[in-house]
């Protein structure tokens, strides 16, 4: 069971607005990945966390990934610079925190970490 309280306005809006003609897995899949795609303004700053990596590392998020790598998981696709690298790699939206984004972005991602807080599956 997960640590995080229960928000209802947040249970709501994924309610009536990501997952609510999804009749299985799949549909809650591409519910999200539409949800996300379409409400989150590209590009944007953030900080990439990882287990391997808790420090995080300074990205852009320039997309999403594509809707074949998000069956199971949301992904994006991040610019990461260091030195003379400049590269583009997938990364997990739960890993990813926002920066200086507009409301509607952070709140879309929010709702995201929100959902896999909980312990939610498609």
């Amino acid at each position: 069971m997960s640590q995080m309280e229960r928000d209802e306005n947040r249970e709501e809006r994924i309610d009536m607005e990501v997952v609510v003609d999804a009749y299985d897995e799949e549909e809650r899949a591409i519910g999200w990945y539409y949800y996300l795609a379409e409400n989150m303004s590209f590009p944007f700053k953030a900080k990439w966390t990882t287990r391997k990596r808790p420090e995080g590392r300074d990205v852009e998020v320039v997309e999403m990934s594509v809707g074949d790598d998000c069956s199971h998981d949301m992904f994006v696709e991040v610019r990461y610079q260091e030195g003379t690298l400049d590269d583009i790699f997938s990364a997990r939206l739960s890993e990813i925190n926002p920066i200086d984004v507009d409301q509607e972005t952070a709140q879309v991602i929010a709702d995201w970490h929100y959902w896999v807080a909980m312990g939610y599956e498609f």
